[in-house]
């Protein structure tokens, strides 16, 4: 069926929810919008789906959530009764319609006599994944596009661990999302009766305590925080979207109890009037918490995305400007306090294991090296990090105590198997505290890490391909790379390019090696110099990212490098 007939489809049907019958009717004529929305279904992969909010097969809509949902319901279907009944766990952000979106997943659920837990208000996704390990479901949900723009929304499940659902099984549920194919015909149950048969269930404020309980015991040193932290002035901006339900209340649990919440931010709005990209790595995002951290003369700003499972910072200077953070920079600082504050209080145990993704820095591995402490890297993907933690705990080989991606995504403890925004601010006002108590700002601190083991930079770089040929678009770049060869970046030579695709090393010597991960559609060169840059398309959204990753014996040196190496790559894909 063509795009056009698909969307005749949609038009003729007289009991199409009315929102998006009126938002159908004014497209009409619309061309180029219209095939993108009817052109082909959305893309369900291990990362779930995100898209734009609208009618069509390619958007997010409460007939695509129902197929989705459906999908898993049927793979659910296929598991023992004991194990089915376990249920789904279910929550949502601050977006448009994500709280229908949910309860329209539960009333497909429902439908299959298949029990959900829906938060009774909005949730941060690593709650949520703290809830299916505390509720011992089989799956959760959760609807969030995380940090994109307003229009965006998505849908994302977890498995039995937390984690979001591995590959193999979720693979399965995609089968079975593209065997519905009428997404028209799901069947779905009232919610009144799902409610009075016990097979929706609203939960709440007692997962909450559970989780600030959990979140409570990732404080290293207590006294420190007490003392010196206690009236240490923190600014924290929720940007719109559930880390203002628990944010504020872990830092009042670990003892900061002078900060402040950004008001304008605080409000739980879909539209994002105050950051069109709610982002905590866009400086854009810290503007209103500059404002009130100058006049409050605050130590430490810190922001969390709308679903609070990225953290950003931004830290004071002499001069009273603030100086943000990067991901990569905040992981290397975590990580060195936690492994240096728990060898003095004796708590690091021998085994002691630390993870990030293959796209983050490596001054993380040299400070877990220098503490006698293993690195072990992942595919990029939250989900990989859980796998290795779940594995740890069956075999007993390691102690996990830090994962983390650049793309501000830390975990502190294993409770969560997902990035953690509210570990994450706990954990870095304790940091905050550490440096004042020496007179010293994370931002001191991290020029320390520097001056001993060398300045690293890093950067990551989005290159965006829309509309309906996007997809053909990124596939023609990718096999660019791979067939074309680069020799060197910037004069710098190739001595190894890693394809994870192939999962084999190639070496400038004729050499090769396999390599020990899933496959995945990502490059890695590494270079002479010790430079690495990797290519990798986005899971979720039409566009492909590069990582540049270098050290040098000066900042502005490192930065120069990043800089020479974004303008080779340029020239790369130009030539």
């Amino acid at each position: 069926m063509s795009w056009k007939e698909t969307y005749q489809s949609w038009l003729k049907r007289d009991d199409l929810e009315p929102g998006l019958k009126e938002e159908l009717n004014d497209l009409e004529g619309q061309d180029s919008k219209l095939e993108e929305a009817f052109y082909a279904p959305m893309e369900f992969g291990t990362a779930g789906m995100r898209g734009v909010m609208g009618p069509g097969i390619n958007r997010m809509n409460i007939y695509t959530v129902r197929q989705a949902t459906e999908g898993l319901a049927n793979f659910m279907d296929e598991l023992d009764t004991k194990t089915k009944k376990r249920g789904v766990a279910i929550s949502f952000d601050s977006r448009y319609h994500s709280k229908e979106f949910a309860h329209e997943a539960a009333h497909v659920l429902g439908a299959h006599h298949i029990p959900s837990f829906v938060f009774d208000d909005m949730r941060p996704t690593p709650e949520l994944s703290y809830t299916v390990r505390h509720l011992k479901t089989y799956a959760g949900i959760m609807i969030t596009a995380s940090h994109n723009p307003k229009q965006y929304n998505g849908y994302k499940i977890y498995g039995p661990d937390g984690g979001q659902m591995p590959p193999k099984e979720s693979d399965k549920i995609t089968e079975y999302i593209r065997k519905v194919t009428d997404i028209f015909d799901v069947p779905v149950a009232k919610e009144h009766e799902l409610r009075q048969n016990g097979m929706e269930t609203l939960i709440g404020e007692g997962v909450d305590q559970a989780y600030l309980n959990e979140v409570k015991q990732i404080t290293i040193n207590p006294d420190l925080i007490s003392e010196y932290g206690a009236d240490m002035k923190l600014i924290y901006t929720p940007l719109h979207g559930t880390g203002k339900v628990l944010g504020n209340r872990a830092l009042q649990n670990a003892g900061f109890s002078d900060f402040t919440i950004v008001p304008e931010q605080a409000i739980a709005d879909p539209e994002f009037i105050t950051t069109p990209f709610p982002n905590p790595e866009f400086a854009q995002t810290f503007d209103l918490a500059i404002k009130l951290g100058k006049k409050q003369k605050a130590d430490l700003l810190v922001a969390t995305d709308p679903d609070a499972d990225r953290l950003g910072a931004a830290v004071r200077q002499p001069d009273g400007e603030y100086q943000l953070l990067t991901g990569n920079q905040m992981a290397a600082l975590m990580l060195n306090y936690i492994l240096t504050a728990r060898q003095e209080n004796g708590t690091l145990p021998d085994n002691a294991v630390a993870v990030k993704s293959i796209v983050s820095s490596e001054l993380a591995t040299k400070i877990a090296e220098a503490h006698g402490v293993e690195m072990v890297n992942v595919l990029t993907g939250f989900k990989f990090i859980a796998d290795q933690i779940q594995s740890y705990e069956t075999t007993k080989a390691h102690t996990f105590v830090f994962g983390f991606e650049e793309s501000y995504g830390y975990l502190i403890k294993p409770f969560v198997r997902d990035k953690d925004a509210i570990q994450g601010i706990v954990m870095l006002a304790e940091i905050a505290a550490y440096y004042r108590k020496q007179g010293e700002t994370l931002y001191d601190g991290l020029q320390d890490l520097f001056k001993t083991y060398g300045y690293y930079a890093e950067k990551t770089i989005s290159k965006d391909f829309p509309g309906v040929d996007g997809k053909a678009q990124m596939s023609a770049l990718m096999t660019k790379f791979r067939e074309e060869k680069p020799a060197k970046f910037a004069d710098q030579p190739v001595v190894a390019l890693e394809d994870f695709e192939k999962q084999l090393t190639t070496y400038s010597d004729g050499t090769s090696k396999k390599i020990a991960l899933p496959t995945s559609n990502v490059l890695k060169y590494q270079l002479k110099d010790g430079t690495w840059i990797a290519i990798r398309p986005s899971g979720t959204e039409p566009k492909i990212k590069f990582y540049i990753g270098t050290s040098a014996d000066s900042n502005k040196a490192a930065q120069q490098k990043v800089a020479d190496f974004e303008k080779a790559i340029d020239h790369f894909i130009e030539a």
